[in-house]
């Protein structure tokens, strides 16, 4: 891979100017009448009351209060129909009042220490709070008739990932998951529903949601975690053949139907003029979620793929195929005949055949042999091999390892810490060889550990200066991954001197509260540089709005960030730019707590114009940028981009 990918200018095919306006996802609604739409907020607000009284009654059982998601979400369904136009249909009022009605109830029951809906079998709607930002997010349940409370029996659990559905909301998700099984009920087992933050393939927080959703479920089923299944049909397919190929050790089985595996070829780019390839650094990004590089990583995994014989969306069966035999491994392609963009009733059978027997058989917990291809350190982990430092991100990394006798034999390809940590048979286990070095197993509560330094081997993780940063599994960029997991955006209180970038700043940092919101459906939580906490720097990733003059806490950190930003210019990468009319956008560890990061002025670096496809909804700037303010922000950039690229694995820039 090309390392050096700074001073990249964007060109006007890259950066197309706007001819049309880009249609909004979610689409806007319809008007509702006055009297519907002020009885459902009358309604809105007594349960809103009943809410915050049992709120304030469980503070003090946390237990208990983790469990108000499964009220509050029926709130924020109709809330949000109401706040945001997103009514897509008059008969929706009459859900609306349905939802509230059950919200009700539910909140009634809470308030007496009761959760009936505990005990329901069938279709339950329950829902959690999330991490990333706080927000009530929803999943269905189809609960076998047979469980019964108190039946702790393990049972499977098959994932479901919807297709694409702009008009998705929150109201339309629960009225599906309380009247509509969905296409696959395998009988004893339960199905999830993901609503995997709405309309975005299960990508970044939509990818969070499916573990989060697993956690929440766990506390109310007895889910047997060797028999789960992820499947999914077009956009789910999609976000199937994601989960597949980069958590391929965690499932029993999967069944993706239709979809898309990856960016290039799916939208056809390069291929005409009016279809140009991104920048460079966009399409190194492609390595984030294309599932085609991950195929290796099937060789864990039962898969079986389906297709209608006419339907475009073959493609991705068909180049999943290809690369699947170019690591020397197939799969079974269950091919409806004479089918469009549907299952062939035929076909479902022969699928269940498959998944079946890989969920009674389940997972192999400890794998005699494990083998895993990476790409980033945001996906580390295959079974019970781990790799914990790359020698060049983004460059494709493998890990082939086996358990014997008494050893393990492992080869590696990019690879520069190396942690294993089998499940059991520690004891058993004396050496380690790598790469034909052998050395003693050493064995710790979490494994072992061995790193490599000038192409040799030796036990222990990597030794670093003090001080010293390096990119490592949950720190490793780019700009998005800070939103995988709690982030906080942090406004400041002072002035700009420079007013272009001020206006810049505060344009995106709305633009991005707004998208963030009907994109990954939360509302992004906010403070102001003065009253950032010691817990706000702990627990979650800072995203710091301004610049020094305008931002106490950029001005802190200054001097810490690989970037030099004055009143003489702003320099990153071995450049300089004009501070007048540039600006930069980054994600660097955050000095005041190198565990977390910190984002300079951007949210999710994919705008309203990747919400139309959702293969590209990939990210679309790397570790930093610098951004000409020249040029006004649209709907696929955020001004003219004069230079980007990455960090190495020190976190310095890659010299031009």
């Amino acid at each position: 891979m090309r390392r050096a990918l700074c001073a990249c200018l964007i060109a006007a095919s890259c950066h197309a100017a706007e001819t049309q306006p880009i249609r909004r996802v979610p689409p806007p609604g319809v008007q509702i009448p006055d009297k519907d739409r002020a009885d459902l907020a009358t309604k809105l607000e007594a349960l809103a009351k009943r809410i915050a009284s049992a709120k304030t009654s469980l503070i003090t059982r946390p237990q208990a209060l983790a469990q108000l998601p499964d009220v509050q979400v029926f709130h924020k369904a109709v809330d949000w129909a109401l706040r945001h136009d997103e009514f897509f249909d008059p008969k929706q009022v009459a859900i609306a009042e349905k939802m509230l009605d059950i919200g009700r109830d539910r909140a009634e029951a809470f308030a007496a220490g009761k959760t009936p809906w505990d005990a329901s079998t069938g279709l339950v709607v329950r829902a959690y709070c999330s991490k990333i930002d706080g927000s009530v997010q929803p999943y269905g349940m189809v609960v076998p008739g047979d469980w019964k409370p108190g039946d702790t029996k393990p049972r499977p659990l098959h994932f479901w990932c919807h297709g694409r559905g702009e008009k998705l909301s929150e109201l339309d998700f629960l009225n599906q998951r309380m009247t509509n099984p969905g296409e696959f009920t395998p009988p004893g087992a339960f199905v999830l529903h993901l609503y995997g933050r709405y309309c975005c393939a299960n990508k970044f927080a939509g990818e969070v949601d499916l573990f989060e959703a697993l956690e929440d479920a766990r506390r109310h089923y007895p889910i047997d975690v060797d028999r789960l299944v992820v499947r999914g049909f077009s956009m789910g397919g999609a976000s199937a053949w994601q989960f597949a190929t980069h958590f391929a050790s965690r499932w029993a089985a999967a069944a993706p139907g239709a979809g898309f595996a990856e960016s290039k070829e799916f939208l056809k780019l390069g291929s005409a003029p009016d279809k140009p390839l991104p920048p460079e650094w966009e399409q190194t990004l492609w390595r984030w979620y294309d599932s085609t590089l991950y195929a290796a990583n099937l060789a864990n995994c039962t898969t079986v793929a389906y297709s209608g014989e006419n339907d475009g969306q073959k493609q991705a069966a068909d180049i999943m195929i290809r690369h699947l035999a170019e690591e020397g491994l197939t799969i079974p392609h269950i091919i409806g005949p004479a089918t469009g963009h549907k299952y062939h009733p035929d076909a479902k059978p022969q699928i269940e055949e498959i998944v079946s027997a890989a969920v009674q058989k389940g997972r192999d917990p400890e794998p005699k042999r494990v083998r895993f291809t990476t790409y980033t350190l945001v996906y580390p982990r295959m079974a019970w091999v781990e790799v914990e430092g790359l020698a060049r991100h983004w460059d494709r990394a493998d890990v082939t390892a086996e358990i014997t006798a008494d050893r393990i034999v492992a080869t590696t390809r990019n690879v520069t810490a190396l942690r294993l940590d089998p499940p059991s048979g520690h004891v058993a286990i004396k050496k380690v060889v790598i790469d034909g070095q052998e050395m003693p197993a050493t064995w710790a509560k979490d494994g072992a550990r061995f790193h490599a330094e000038k192409g040799r081997w030796a036990p222990g993780p990597t030794s670093s200066p003090k001080g010293a940063l390096r990119k490592r599994p949950g720190l490793c960029g780019p700009i998005d991954h800070a939103f995988m997991d709690s982030f906080i955006f942090v406004t400041p209180t002072g002035r700009s001197t420079n007013k272009a970038l001020e206006d810049w700043s505060k344009a995106e940092l709305d633009r991005a509260i707004a998208q963030w919101r009907q994109v990954f459906r939360g509302d992004a939580r906010i403070t102001r540089d003065t009253s950032v906490t010691p817990a706000d720097i702990a627990g979650s990733n800072l995203v710091l709005w301004g610049d020094p003059n305008s931002n106490a806490i950029i001005r802190r950190i200054l001097d810490k960030l690989p970037l030099k930003w004055d009143i003489r210019g702003v320099s990153l990468g071995g450049q300089s730019f004009d501070v007048k009319h540039h600006a930069p956008v980054l994600i660097f560890p955050n000095p005041l707590n190198p565990e977390r990061y910190v984002v300079i002025n951007s949210g999710f670096t994919f705008r309203e114009a990747a919400a139309l496809n959702n293969a590209q909804q990939t990210p679309k700037l790397p570790d930093w940028a610098i951004v000409d303010l020249r040029t006004p922000p649209d709907a696929y950039w955020p001004g003219k981009i004069a230079a980007a690229g990455f960090f190495d694995e020190s976190w310095r820039p890659v010299a031009r």
